[in-house]
Order: structure tokens, then C-alpha cells, then sequence
């Protein structure tokens, strides 16, 4: 049975507390704590509820987070996309950038009230999109952000073509990943890399390496 509240349901199970590599944010997150770290997928199943990506800060968005806090110029004034948003991390960072406008696209039914809980937690506004955006050409954007979206080969060839399209179109491309399985080989540019606090939990190791890349449009 779907959770009929999920604001309700993601206040009383997870915790408000800053992102490791991105202090200046807060965020409504999972850890040790809260009471839905340790369910299993079967257990969430029972609940009504995805795989609750939105309740982590993954290391490919604490990248982007950080490299648009340090470089602020590259989305003041500007419309920025973040697509798969989760928790609205990277919309979060734009908007305390300077960006004139965020909207955060994920196709999970939490991520909403995820975005819109942190959107508050951190004083700024987001919009958001449930609707599964690779089904249309790229949205008009200054900026788009994708963080931590090359985990499954399927996906990955699916997001790269959308994002060259983005990229061949005229929009300043971003992406934070620390070098998954599936991301691209070749034909990035390499924009910065950090070394980003994780967990055991959801990684191989507690410290990622991740990088900050960006689509050229000639790719």
C-alpha cells in the first residue's frame, strides 16, 4: 500500500544534517539513525516505497554541489536543470550560486517532497518535474546538471545521447560521477575532482573519488 504522506514519512525517518562535502547545505538524509537505513528492498516493498535514492547524498552530486559553490559564475542569472535530482542537492547549490531559476526532474514519486523539504531546509525555491524527460528532446535550460546517472548500462546510453543532444544544442552540460562502471570512456572535459566523504553503505569505500566533467558540444 503507497505511503499516503510522504513529507510525513521522510520528516519522521530521516535526519536533517550538512552535506559532507558541501557544508553550506542541509538535507534531509538517511544514516545509522534514522529508522530507514537498515530496511531491506523487500521490507520497502511491503511499505509502498522505491529505493529511496533521494535519502542519500551521492558522491557524483556532492561533486557538482561543490564545484558550483566554488564557481558560482557558471550559473548566476542562468536557468539550471537538475536532472535525477533525488534529493535536490545540485538544484540546491545552483541556487545559492546565484541561479535565477532550478528545476529538479526525477521520476520518483518521493523525490517531490524530498526537493521540497530541502528546498525549505535551505531557504530556496525549486520547481520540480515528475515527468521522464529523456522521452523529449532536452528542456531549454542555460545549465544542466546530471550527477550519478551512468550506474546502469541501459541508462547510461540513454542519458548520454540526451545530454550530447543538450550539449550540441547550446546548453552548458555538467556531470558529477565518480567513475562508474558505465560512465563515458572519452569525450569529456574534466573540470575538477574531489576527494568526497561517503559510506560503506551505499560505496566501495568511504572517501570517493569524483569528478566534475562537462559535454562538449562537438562531442
Amino acid at each position: 500500500m503507497p505511503i499516503a504522506d510522504p513529507a510525513a514519512f521522510i520528516l519522521a525517518n530521516t535526519r536533517l544534517q550538512h552535506v559532507p562535502h558541501a557544508a553550506e547545505i542541509s538535507l534531509w538524509l538517511a544514516d545509522e539513525v534514522t529508522p530507514i537505513w537498515r530496511l531491506t528492498e523487500e521490507e520497502l516493498g511491503e511499505m509502498g516505497l522505491p529505493p529511496p535514492f533521494w535519502a542519500f547524498a551521492w558522491a557524483g552530486g556532492q561533486g557538482l554541489a561543490r564545484w558550483l559553490l566554488d564557481n558560482p559564475r557558471e550559473v548566476a542569472g542562468k536557468r539550471v536543470l537538475d536532472f535525477a535530482a533525488g534529493s535536490g542537492l545540485v538544484g540546491i547549490a545552483a541556487m545559492k550560486a546565484g541561479a535565477a531559476s532550478a528545476l529538479c526532474a526525477d521520476i520518483d514519486p518521493f523525490c517531490e517532497a524530498a526537493v521540497a523539504l530541502n528546498a525549505k531546509a535551505n531557504d530556496v525555491t525549486l520547481a520540480f518535474t515528475a515527468d521522464d524527460l529523456l522521452d523529449a528532446p532536452p528542456p531549454d535550460v542555460d545549465v544542466l546538471c546530471a550527477g550519478d546517472v551512468f550506474y546502469e548500462k541501459a541508462m547510461a546510453e540513454r542519458v548520454l545521447a540526451w545530454l550530447t543532444t543538450a550539449a550540441q544544442r547550446g546548453t552548458r552540460v555538467l556531470v558529477g560521477d565518480p567513475l562508474r562502471t558505465y560512465f563515458p570512456k572519452s569525450g569529456l572535459t574534466l573540470l575538477a575532482e574531489y576527494e568526497v566523504p561517503t559510506t560503506r553503505e551505499l560505496e566501495d569505500s568511504a572517501v570517493k573519488r569524483t569528478r566534475v566533467w562537462t559535454l562538449p558540444a562537438n562531442l
